[in-house]
């Protein structure tokens, strides 16, 4: 069994949890996960089921979608209502206000990670050294949020929701910290739905109890997604009959030779003669070459 199982993450798990609760469920040991959740957080985790975990570290699609709700008027340690309050603010904030700023946070921007987080700073995770109560710098990194967007809110209670759209590496309760910070008085992330992952969305996705149902009724291999799904972003080569056995055996084929090859693409899918998926590859333009990116299966 190879591919992707994309599940529906409930709250309170680690990305590490649901991993290990499906070893179980599955009864196999390799899988992997890609983008971490945050324990409150629930919605779409990618999970890797045998040799598709060959493609966690290449997948070109980084892009994730969420819907967060948020809270003006406090913050937090952990920058979310899970932490400890650490100040307030009774400052009123009206729909226009957040509107007006919100412009700033999108676009290419520098974010500094929270402490409650799996960030390294000299070899040690940021979460472990908050939990000793001790705060570090960290440097700013840079994000990328392609858009964000007010859906509801109430003055009254100073509460409401976002959709952001965002590069690998966005920390969204920091978003809303930061838009708090900005209003000058302060917000905490309330919950968060993650509605998209490297191409997946909330419908490829299943509850454990779904899984947990199709292992009983012997049907586990309809729930598993195509490992090729992750490549969609990629131009599509294929290859003829002597060229993917030249290919299979890692010989360098001769770009001048493969259809559908473009002057400016580096990286592309490549499927054998039969149309099966064979994994990426990497086009050498200057040597004129094509050679093996990674094959997955």
């Amino acid at each position: 069994m190879n591919g992707i199982l994309c599940i529906n993450k409930p709250q309170d798990f680690t990305s590490f949890d649901v991993v290990a609760k499906l070893r179980g469920i599955l009864g196999m040991k390799r899988l992997g996960h890609a983008g971490t959740l945050d324990p409150m957080a629930t919605g779409v985790l990618p999970v890797f089921v045998g040799t598709a975990t060959k493609a966690c570290d290449i997948m070109p699609d980084n892009s994730k979608s969420y819907v967060a709700g948020f809270l003006l008027g406090q913050t937090s340690d952990t920058q979310d209502i899970t932490g400890k309050i650490l100040t307030t603010s009774e400052k009123p904030v009206s729909e226009d206000d957040i509107i007006k700023i919100l412009p700033e946070f999108t676009g290419k921007i520098l974010q500094i990670p929270p402490m409650y987080s799996a960030v390294q700073v000299n070899g040690q995770r940021l979460y472990d050294l908050a939990r000793q109560g001790i705060e570090v710098e960290r440097k700013p990194r840079e994000i990328e949020v392609e858009k964000i967007s007010l859906i509801d809110y109430d003055e009254k209670t100073r509460t409401g929701n976002i959709t952001i759209s965002c590069g690998k590496g966005t920390y969204i309760r920091t978003i809303i910290h930061d838009i708090g910070g900005k209003l000058g008085c302060g917000g905490i992330m309330t919950s968060l739905v993650r509605t998209s992952a490297s191409g997946f969305t909330l419908d490829d996705c299943y509850t454990f109890e779904q899984v947990q149902q199709a292992r009983e009724e012997n049907c586990l291999e309809s729930l598993i997604l195509p490992i090729e799904r992750l490549f969609n972003s990629l131009p599509k080569i294929k290859l003829n009959e002597y060229q993917t056995r030249l290919y299979r055996n890692g010989v360098k084929l001769d770009l001048s030779k493969i259809r559908n090859i473009k002057g400016d693409c580096n990286i592309y899918s490549v499927y054998g003669f039969d149309g099966n998926f064979i994994g990426t590859a990497l086009a050498e333009h200057e040597n004129g070459i094509l050679r093996i990116g990674k094959n997955l299966v």
